[in-house]
Order: C-alpha cells, then structure tokens, then sequence
C-alpha cells in the first residue's frame, strides 16, 4: 500500500516542525506569523493632540482584555488614515497579537459590504479557517478574537450596521468614515469629528519639509487655504515643491489661485480640489501621466507594475515611485505576490474625473480587463488541469511557482478582477466576461466569496448568451449552480442546471454535460436522494470516456454516492479501477483523494485498521501536495476512527495537526 504499514495505530516522534511515525512523515507547520496590515506613517504629522488622545484612552480597556472603539470621521484627504498609522505605529507594543486593516469600499457592491468575505479574510489573517457557511463566520470570528489584543481598523465605513456586524470580543476597533456614524456611540464608541487644518497648523505641516526661509508667512497661508486645509492635498502640493526647489511657494499658490480660484464646490458634502490635482498631474512625468490614466480608467481599488506594463506604460516602477512619492499612492501591507498600490479616494476621484474625455480611454480600458483575464488564466492554469471551454492565455505575463501563489494572488486582486468583469460588461465585451468567470472558478470555490461568485457569474451567463457560445453558458450556470448549491439555495441550485439543460443539445464538448450531471450529483447527495445521485454521477462518468483524469473524478464520485446510498463493497470495486487509472497516469491529485473515500468505504464494512491505513495515506499525498483542506478531512476521519479504536494517542496527534492546519 504504497509504503503504508496497515495497522489501527500510528506511533511515532515530533522533531521540531516535523512528525515522523512509521513510514509516514508530515511536516506541521511554522507557527503562524502575527499580521501587519496597517501602513507606516509617511511622515511629520501636526495638531491631532486631542484625537491621538482619545485613540490613546482607548487601550486602557484593550489592556483589560475588553473592547474599546473609536470612530473617525471627517472629509476626505482631512487626514484620517495618517492619524491611525501614527498611532499605531506608536502603540503596537499593546497589540500582540497584530494589528488588520479592511477597506470596506473594495468589498463594497450596489451599496452592500460583503462582510462574510470581509471576516474571511480576518479570520485567516488571526490563523483561523473561515467555515464555509457564512452565518457561522460572525460567530467564528467573535470566537477567535476572545481574549485577544488585536487593533482591527475599518476605513471608508459607511454605515453604523457595517462596524456592529464586526465588532470582536475583545481588542481596539477603529473607524474611518466620511460620515459622523453618531449612532457608534449607543455601542460605546468615541466619535470624533477630523476638521481641516487651521492656517497655522498647515503652514506648521508644510514647513517641516521645506528649507528654512522657503515661502513667506503669507505664501504659506494661502496655499493652505487654497487646498482646503486637507493634509493629503497639501502633501501632494508640498511633494512637488520638494522635488523642484527651484520652484518658489509663491509661484505655485498664484497658479493655484489663477485655476479657477478657489475649490468650487462638487457636492453639499466635498470641496473639489480640482485645480491642486489639476497642477500636480500636469508636472507628473510622461509615464507618470500615463498611470495616472490607468487609475482613471480602471475602477478597481489598486495598480500593480505587472498591470501598469500590460496598459502600456513605459517605466512602470518609476511611475509607481513617483506617484508614490507625491502622496498619490500608497503601497498596500500584505498585498499578496505582486505589490499593490492603492490611490486616496480623492485621488481616484480627480483622476476618473480627468480621464473622462480621454483620447483612447476605450482602447486603454481594453488592455486593463485583457490584463486581469489574461493574469486570471495564468493564475488558474497555475493551480491544476481541468475542463476549460477557453484557450489559454496570458502567457506573455508572469507566471506563478505554485497552486498557493496564484490563489494568493487571485485572492489579493478579487477587487480588481470583479471590476474587470463589471467593466467587461458595461462595454458588452462578452467574451472577456465568461473568460474571466471560468478562471475565477478556484478563487471562488477555494475562498468561499458567494457574493462575488454569485454578482459575477449572472453577468457571464448574461454575457455567454449574448457571445452565442453554448458551451460558456453551460459552463457558466453550472458554477453558479455550485455557488447557490454551497449556500444551500437547493432552488436556485436546481433552477440554473435546468437552464443549462437547454442548450445541451449545441454543445460540443461533452464532459461539459458530465459537470451538469456530476453537479445534479451533489445536488442530490445534499437533500438525500442517495440512489439518484449514484445515478447522476454514473451518467457524469460516461460522458467523460475517453478523458482519464474526468474518468477517475467521476468514479471517485460515484463511490461517495454508493456509499451514501449504503453500497460501500460496490464503492471499493470502483474505487480500485480508478486508483489502477490514477497510477498509471500519474495523477496525483486524486491519488490523494482518493484514499479518503477508501477509508470511508473500510470503516462503513467495520474495517477500521484499514481505513486507518487510507487516511493516513491520505495525509501523506496531501502533505505533498501542500493541499491543506483536504488533509484536514483525513485528519479529522482519523479523530473519530482513534475514538472507535480507544487510541487516545492518534486522536491527540491529529487534533494538534488540525490546530495548526487551522491558520492554513
């Protein structure tokens, strides 16, 4: 059995992260790293006495191991981001156990926060594996966070429901809002409203970068005025006047003064500084123009050297660093494989408004989405073979080394590449829509994202149908079919397989009709119609003949369905035709799976020292494999396999591996 010795217990010894027992050795894991997430400050700060003060009160309650919030609200660039990266960076040492940052606008859909995804994304930072139904995500999440001393920042907060939805237990929760949020205060909170600077105050900011004697008293005063009194603005300003030294205080405040004077006012709530923004774009580089449109164009939340290169512009690193330098971007903590760079709400702002009438904006928004679907595909081909209706792509862009880097990395982009999606429609460029979609498929399905999975795949059955491509609607329904399946929308589930139904006569890759059949096998697996489901996966197992790989899927199918259905000899007999499959085609991802379901099949027939044996092989290949989710199943079989057979050790070993496979 592959090297496995079948017994009903495993011994065996830890040396430091690694296991060995038998001829099985699993390596446990390092010790999960402490998250980061929020930025360092960019530099001299002024005049936040009293609000540094409150964010300071705050952790007295920390410190006792309760919960403390505060909540920031006030104009855009006022400032309200640099003032927590001050105080964090001041205050870690009474956050051990990390500090996590969430935008909520890049999870921010139609009005609505995707929360569950949010706290996902929470829960993995804290080394906790979100559980895939995503009511027991709150829960989960107010779980871990009993106990511990986390700071938990949630900027661009619109709404008093999104903040009371995830509060932790215990740790310091800080809010950034454009809105006052008063109703925060009936949970305890200490809202404090960010004015603009004072006169002084800005002229005290701008002076801690320029040459003494720079810039008269006067000079000074009216730049402040003239941006606002905003910190961002006027670092931006002050950013440039850095870089041309030559350039005098007063030269910059008459052109400001001579565009259009003063702000004029955009809305009731904003002052634009159009004319500021207006001045720092015209003295950017060519190429630092030529980002500067990027992000005018493409509506996601960040840009990346790899997306500036693919939309055309020349020197891209350098474009980054420039705008970087002049406040325009910041680089995203904890961004994944690529570095991120996220512009200010204001700065997105300006530069959408600035590229409007662009020449070639059509042409420069095509190669962004061609960008996101090509890297998607890359990504996706990355992770594993599978039925794809689309071609390959992309491979003019990076790679990835691994299934955990492109996951990374689709998981680090979701923002952006449901963006693409939205602005692939909008042009009604269909086929760039579906293509997308089905290269999202392991992003989604790994990370549980339902409302992005969900938004997603109605625009690219839409977009399928339009491209008159019957293969991509059939594809594209049968993953919504599994998103409304996982959610337990059984209807909804049942609804898109009948609709994909009718276009099974026109397709022409058949396994495509095996999907539709193996997902009416989980369908019916779910609600207990154990018989069909043998049934439906057996006719998904013959429109894959032909294709090993789908072949031993389905086979692997099939024997979970006769063994629900209480037929687990029948099971093993299908089982071991598919392993001699698997064997002979160096599959190794279902060679790992498959002894998980053998193991089910041993202990259903009272066979325990053998379906010991397949878990444990299981967690072998799936160690190898680095294939996390599934070697907890295996370990989590062998829990209850150990409780049968009274061996308290083994029950132990694979409780601690499910510990720290948790964080995975």
């Amino acid at each position: 059995m592959d090297g496995f010795e079948v017994s009903n217990r495993v011994s065996g010894t830890v040396h430091g992260n690694v296991f060995q027992g038998g001829n099985v050795t699993v390596h446990m894991g390092a010790k999960h790293r402490t998250p980061h997430q929020v930025r360092r400050p960019n530099g001299p700060f002024v005049n936040r006495e009293a609000e540094l003060a409150a964010l300071t009160a705050a952790l007295v309650p920390v410190d006792e191991g309760r919960r403390g919030i505060v909540v920031l609200t006030g104009l855009g660039g006022v400032g309200k981001t640099e003032l927590i990266a001050k105080f964090t960076d001041e205050s870690r040492a009474h956050f051990p156990d990390g500090d996590l940052y969430a935008d909520l606008q890049a999870y921010r859909h139609q009005g609505g926060v995707d929360l569950p995804a949010l706290l996902g994304g929470f829960l993995r930072a804290l080394g906790v594996k979100p559980p895939a139904a995503e009511a027991e995500r709150f829960t989960e999440f107010r779980t871990a966070t009993a106990g511990r001393r986390c700071l938990f920042v949630l900027d661009n907060v619109e709404h008093a429901a999104e903040v009371r939805a995830l509060l932790p237990s215990s740790g310091l929760v800080v809010v950034a809002s454009r809105r006052r949020l008063a109703a925060l205060r009936m949970d305890g909170a200490d809202v404090r409203q960010l004015g603009p600077l004072s006169t002084t105050a800005g002229a005290d900011l701008v002076r801690t970068w320029l040459d003494s004697g720079r810039g008269t008293d006067g000079e000074l005063a009216e730049l402040v005025e003239l941006c606002g009194g905003l910190p961002l603005a006027l670092s931006v300003v002050g950013s440039q006047l850095l870089d041309r030294d030559h350039v005098a205080v007063g030269r910059v405040v008459a052109e400001l003064r001579d565009r259009e004077g003063k702000s004029a006012v955009l809305n009731d709530e904003e002052g634009d500084l159009r004319p500021t923004y207006d001045l720092v774009y015209e003295r950017l580089t060519p190429h630092g123009r030529a980002l500067y449109h990027v992000i005018g164009v493409h509506s996601g939340p960040f840009v990346s050297a790899e997306l500036a290169r693919a939309a055309g512009v020349e020197r891209a690193v350098a474009a980054l660093k420039e705008l970087r330098d002049v406040h325009l971007l910041d680089e995203v903590v904890d961004s994944g494989p690529d570095e991120l760079y996220r512009a200010h709400d204001v700065v997105r702002s300006h530069a959408h408004h600035h590229t409007r009438e662009l020449p070639g904006r059509t042409e420069l928004l095509a190669r962004v989405v061609a960008y996101f679907r090509g890297r998607a595909s890359v990504a996706d081909r990355a992770m594993g073979s599978r039925l794809r209706v689309q071609e390959p792509s992309g491979d003019e862009l990076p790679g990835f080394a691994s299934y955990a880097e492109a996951l990374e990395w689709l998981y680090a982009e979701r923002a952006d590449l449901r963006s693409a999606v939205e602005a692939a429609a909008g042009q009604g460029w269909h086929g760039e829509v579906w293509r997308l979609c089905e290269s999202l498929w392991r992003l989604y399905h790994d990370r549980k994202l339902y409302q992005d999975w969900i938004a997603t795949h109605r625009l690219g059955v839409e977009s399928a149908l339009w491209d008159n491509q019957p293969d991509a609607v059939v594809r594209m329904r049968n993953q919504l079919a599994r998103a409304h399946l996982e959610r337990k929308e059984f209807a909804l589930a049942e609804e898109q397989l009948e609709l994909a139904a009718e276009q099974v006569p026109r397709v022409a890759h058949r396994p495509l009709v095996g999907a539709l059949h193996e997902t009416d096998g989980l369908l019916c697996l779910a609600d207990g119609r154990t018989a069909r489901a043998v049934e439906r996966f057996t006719l998904a197992l013959e429109e894959n003949r032909g294709d090993v790989h789908g072949e031993i899927v389905q086979s692997y199918n099939v024997a979970q369905a006769l063994i629900a259905d209480g037929r687990p000899e029948q099971a093993l007999t299908v089982l071991d035709e598919a392993r001699e499959r698997a064997v002979a085609t160096k599959d190794t991802d279902m060679l790992m799976k498959l002894p998980l379901v053998r193991a089910r099949a041993h202990r259903a027939l009272g066979r325990l020292d053998l379906a010991v044996a397949d878990a444990a092989e299981c967690v072998e290949r799936a160690e190898v494999l680095s294939q996390y989710a599934k070697e907890a199943q295996a370990h989590t079989l062998l829990v209850e396999l150990a409780e049968e057979l009274g061996d308290a050790a083994l029950a132990e070993r694979s409780r601690a591996r499910l510990r720290e496979l948790q964080g995975r």
